[in-house]
């Protein structure tokens, strides 16, 4: 059986096109298609489709305004279909916030041509929507917006050496939120990777910085990793942990992409395997794919102690489930435990080379 999208955008261009390539496919068919939220919230009655794509910004109706309304009334996975400029990557953030699963940015030039590259972009990610958990990442943004701030973690004496380095794909941009918000101000320093497009970390780092107890901040070339501090990998560029002397760096790679990935959790769950060793305590979350699966499993056989995301509290239980399979983790649980579990491991671990 097909899986029936529904296209909302007031260009009949991006309509036009967006249906050619999702029916394209042999397992997706667009069933309908309106040119504003107004329009659609009947034939969403009459249609009843599996996936929404929905355009940020729109006439009659806002889509936040739309999407926000949707979640509360009837929660469906949405796709988000973006302009790649500052406002629509804040208003995108917002909407993922409000349980859209995904986003995709439109092209900037030459827009017929542009959009059949993105052809595969977003007929995978219409896919992952159609299996995604929307309830799950509606509690997640619910808690992650009133109670966990409140509830950040008292930090028991750490090694400065320690590294935290996370990976994470669909429905990460909220569980890296959870995450980062119940962190103390003195934690290890943090690596993260999120499949994310260039233009988009900036504005998630910054957003992230302003609700959290720590730093965070877009990585930059050859910054030195600092308790207290979370650095982003920026959309277009692999992130890598290196090594300047004692001290640990943020290193950028423009290489070719890992696993269709760039950034890839794999190069970064790598260099922190070769760089960091048993220093390193690796977190895999929410994600389609299997990207970091691979490289956790070389982190564990370098020393490094891992954590995965349950099933129950992800999104998609893709790359957590990969990672498990590959051997690569050692603790498995609830989004809203792990802070707890990654800080008592570390304080223990402490503790024990103390005694030592």
């Amino acid at each position: 059986m097909k899986t029936k999208v529904l296209v909302i955008d007031d260009s009949a261009l991006i309509r036009s096109l967006l249906s050619e390539i999702i029916n394209d496919t042999k397992d997706l068919e667009v069933v309908g298609t309106a040119p504003d939220p107004l329009v659609a919230r009947e034939m969403i009655k009459q249609l009843n489709p599996d996936v929404l794509t929905l355009d940020v910004e729109m006439p009659r109706m806002d889509g936040l305004d739309f999407l926000e309304k949707l979640m509360r009334l009837r929660p469906m996975p949405v796709l988000m279909v973006s302009t790649l400029t500052e406002k629509g990557s804040e208003i995108t953030l917002r909407a993922l916030e409000l349980g859209a699963t995904d986003f995709v940015t439109k092209p900037k030039m030459g827009i017929s041509q542009g959009m059949q590259q993105y052809a595969d972009e977003i007929t995978d990610k219409i896919r992952t929507a159609s299996r995604a958990k929307v309830s799950t990442l509606q509690s997640i943004a619910k808690a992650s917006n009133t109670q966990v701030q409140q509830n950040a973690i008292r930090n028991p004496l750490i090694s400065s050496e320690k590294l935290l380095i996370i990976g994470a794909s669909t429905g990460g941009t909220e569980a890296i939120k959870s995450v980062l918000m119940q962190m103390p101000s003195d934690c290890p320093g943090i690596l993260i990777t999120q499949h994310m497009p260039a233009g988009f970390t900036k504005s998630f780092a910054e957003r992230l910085n302003t609700l959290c107890k720590i730093a965070v901040k877009e990585a930059v070339d050859g910054e030195r990793v600092l308790p207290g501090h979370a650095y982003i990998a920026p959309g277009d560029k692999h992130l890598l942990l290196g090594r300047s002397g004692a001290n640990y760096v943020t290193k950028l790679s423009d290489s070719e992409p890992v696993n269709r990935h760039k950034p890839s959790v794999d190069v970064l769950f790598d260099s922190a395997a070769l760089n960091a060793g048993k220093n390193a305590v690796g977190i895999i979350l929410t994600g389609m794919g299997k990207d970091g699966a691979a490289g956790m499993l070389r982190m564990k056989n370098a020393g490094a102690y891992n954590f995965s995301q349950n099933e129950e509290s992800c999104v998609v239980y893709g790359m957590p489930r990969e990672a498990v399979a590959h051997g690569g983790v050692h603790e498995v649980g609830h989004l809203k435990d792990l802070p707890r579990m990654v800080l008592h491991y570390l304080a223990t671990n402490s503790e024990r080379a103390l005694r030592v």
